[in-house]
């Protein structure tokens, strides 16, 4: 990954191949950003008129590329926009921060090292531009012609080789600290955004337990999985029923981190169907070919425990991956069979392809067993969410509406659009069925609502749960922008590292 480095001042000594400032948009033309100083002096004072007149206005996500001039040591400029100058007494937001450097790492591909001088007036905003930095800079190249082409100058580019950060000192305990956090988020966000992109031939439930098995051992957390014998002796039918017509057999992978100061536990569970064919009930034309991207949510599961444990947050973190992969074949269930869930009720399956909610719903009993103080799982689980939210924003839904507010907020803070849903209970009636205890789909109208209500069923009594619906923003397909990639984006982790910090503190569960 991205290495990244912090520099107390002077961009323009620095040897690097390029100087990344901002520039904002003002009321008559763009106007320098703080951090830019020496980049201006060295253009004598015009650094704005120069990109004036190159058309550029200071628009966010607008990046103007310029040879260097005057006693800079880097050959290149490049400047980035950060939209409208602050009004009086207000900065530059974290999220603008963020989503400009990671507009720079993107145009800077096959750089080996660039400085970047940006807007700096608190420690929060270091954070914001070493994360964005790290996250813009991330390529998925592992099937495109392997590091010897590279080198050959054959291949893709490679991504930004070094961030220098200007501004941050290396000796601050505060700066070193968001530098770190900074650095540990962003390699398990890039490692989610990786199993995504993951090809299902390569990714399926063993291979990702066995993924998360060696990171578990390289990071002091514990892992259990359970493969297809156990998951038949302990009664997973919810789990055993999607994976049933698949040659590659579910598992339940859990991760427990925990900490010796931890007052408070968090259970996170995540959707893993490492390929959705939809089973029987086939999936159209055209709606099969991003369909690697349904473990998204365990990818994210995986991802924060990982994370927490790397950061050392006092909080104790149980992660469950509910790993299958839906496909069709004689073995496959059918609509009209019944599952018997963990949980002992007996769910009628009348869509093959509402299977995310099955495999979530056996791990939310198993989550409750332990009487976390709070679950949230996470899931690309209905295309309804889609149509409501559309393609960068991931619902919310929950038994607790302070809970859902708080995760709401959270996910602002961290810079993931998100939303607050309802759970109607007139919607519940749907599912009833003449067989089952429930059926496993109800209503086309609110499906997202009435995937959320499904889940419900499932969390223990008392406890707060919360349900993240990221088919949305979960993979990207059209192109690249600010720090988001095409592909996986690793949609929910930053939110979730989050409300880790903040039920460590007190603040939330």
């Amino acid at each position: 990954m991205t290495a990244l480095t912090l520099k107390p001042a002077g961009a323009a000594t620095l040897r690097v191949d390029a100087i990344v400032v901002g520039v904002a948009k003002g009321p008559k033309g763009p106007v320098a950003a703080p951090g830019a100083e020496d980049v201006d002096k060295a253009f004598g004072g015009k650094l704005a008129a120069v990109l004036e007149t190159l058309g550029a206005s200071g628009g966010e996500s607008e990046v103007t590329k310029l040879p260097a001039q005057g006693g800079l040591k880097a050959p290149v400029v490049l400047v980035v926009g950060l939209g409208p100058v602050p009004e009086k007494d207000e900065t530059y937001g974290t999220e603008t921060l963020r989503r400009a450097a990671g507009n720079a790492a993107r145009a800077l591909s096959g750089v080996k090292k660039a400085a970047f001088a940006l807007p700096i007036e608190a420690v929060e905003d270091i954070e914001a531009i070493a994360e964005g930095a790290l996250l813009g800079a991330y390529a998925f190249t592992a099937y495109q012609g392997g590091e010897k082409n590279a080198k050959k100058g054959e291949g893709p580019k490679q991504p930004l080789g070094e961030v220098a950060l200007v501004g941050a000192k290396p000796r601050d305990k505060a700066h070193k600290a968001a530098a770190e956090r900074a650095i540990a988020l962003a390699e398990e966000v890039n490692r989610a955004r990786d199993l995504v992109n993951t090809p299902p031939n390569d990714l399926t439930p063993e291979s990702f337990a066995a993924v998360a098995t060696a990171a578990g051992k390289e990071h002091g957390v514990k892992v259990q999985v359970l493969d297809e014998k156990a998951l038949a002796k302990g009664g997973y039918g919810g789990i055993l029923g999607v994976g049933q017509g698949s040659v590659n057999p579910p598992r339940l992978v859990k991760l427990a981190y925990t900490h010796p100061g931890a007052e408070k536990t968090l259970a996170l569970v995540g959707k893993g169907i490492t390929y959705d064919s939809g089973g029987i009930s086939l999936k159209p034309a055209g709606h099969n070919e991003t369909m690697k991207c349904d473990m998204s949510g365990a990818a994210a599961v995986f991802a924060t425990v990982v994370t927490a444990a790397r950061l050392g947050l006092p909080v104790n973190i149980t992660g469950w991956l509910a790993l299958a992969e839906n496909m069709p074949s004689g073995s496959a269930i059918r609509p009209g069979d019944v599952l018997r869930m963990y949980s002992g009720k007996t769910v009628e399956v009348l869509n093959t392809d509402a299977e995310g909610r099955l495999v979530l719903a056996d791990a939310l009993t198993r989550a409750s067993e332990e009487n976390p103080d709070a679950i949230v799982d996470v899931a690309t689980l209905t295309g309804a969410m889609m149509v409501a939210l559309g393609n960068r924003t991931f619902g919310i839904m929950s038994n607790d509406d302070a809970f859902r507010t708080s995760l709401h907020e959270i996910a602002e803070e961290a810079g993931e659009a998100s939303w607050p849903m309802p759970l109607p209970s007139d919607l519940r009636k749907g599912m009833d069925s003449p067989t089952a205890d429930m059926a496993n789909i109800g209503e086309r109208m609110g499906g997202g609502l009435v995937a959320g209500l499904f889940l419900k069923e499932f969390v223990g009594e008392g406890i707060s749960w919360a349900h993240l619906d990221i088919a949305g923003p979960a993979f990207h397909e059209g192109a690249p922008y600010g720090y988001t990639p095409k592909g996986g984006t690793g949609s929910s982790v930053r939110t979730l590292v989050r409300l880790a910090e903040r039920t460590a503190a007190g603040d939330v569960v």
